[in-house]
């Protein structure tokens, strides 16, 4: 008995064969799909975000008048230099803090280090030396100088009056640094002055610089 011979359409052999092609690509897209969205996401899993949260932000636009301070603090550098926070942590979930330094005399602080915080200076009066790593800045009203985290820096006022706005990326607790020092009631010792900073992760350094 002769059996029959089943012809496939040409058409229909012609269909079979995009279809396959059509999902062997779709296969092969998904496939390269996944890794992408694997290699993308793989820095994220690998280093995970460090810096801690931030806190409540200000919602409302608000202005600080010239001379005064955001919460009317008085807050100074030996007593005798004004550090006014214009913008504070509090203002900005803890990732900013701005303020205005109005310097009386020639002095600056110890070299020292911030381990989490870029700084940031703008000179609007006066003249300052600035020794960050091992480069020396001299800077003038309308500078800009940028100090990396983890660099060992300081300056120094260099004429009688002077005023600068310097920026701390994130704040961490350089607001509170302040307010602890100016709650002193006697000049600290080495060790007491250490602590603090360290408290507040900075460490001291150095000595300031001199004229």
């Amino acid at each position: 008995m002769i059996k029959k011979v089943r012809f496939v359409p040409q058409t229909t052999l012609l269909q079979a064969i995009v279809l396959h092609f059509k999902n062997k690509k779709d296969v092969v897209m998904k496939r390269k799909n996944f890794l992408l969205t694997g290699l993308a996401l793989a820095p994220a899993i690998a280093f995970p975000k460090l810096s801690k949260p931030g806190g409540l932000r200000a919602t409302d636009p608000f202005k600080v008048e010239a001379g005064k301070s955001r919460f009317n603090e008085i807050l100074t550098f030996r007593k005798v230099n004004s550090q006014d926070i214009k913008v504070s942590s509090k203002d900005t979930g803890n990732k900013l803090t701005v303020l205005e330094y109005t310097g009386r005399e020639k002095t600056g602080p110890p070299l020292h280090i911030h381990f989490e915080q870029d700084e940031i200076f703008y000179v609007a009066e006066g003249e300052y030396r600035f020794v960050i790593g091992d480069k020396t800045i001299h800077a003038k009203a309308g500078d800009t100088v940028f100090g990396p985290r983890n660099i060992k820096h300081t300056w120094i006022q260099l004429t009688d009056f002077g005023r600068q706005f310097y920026m701390l990326q994130p704040d961490e607790t350089f607001e509170d640094f302040l307010r602890t020092c100016q709650a002193l009631k006697k000049e600290p010792t080495m060790e007491e002055l250490q602590k603090i900073h360290l408290d507040h992760g900075m460490k001291i350094l150095g000595t300031p610089l001199t004229l």
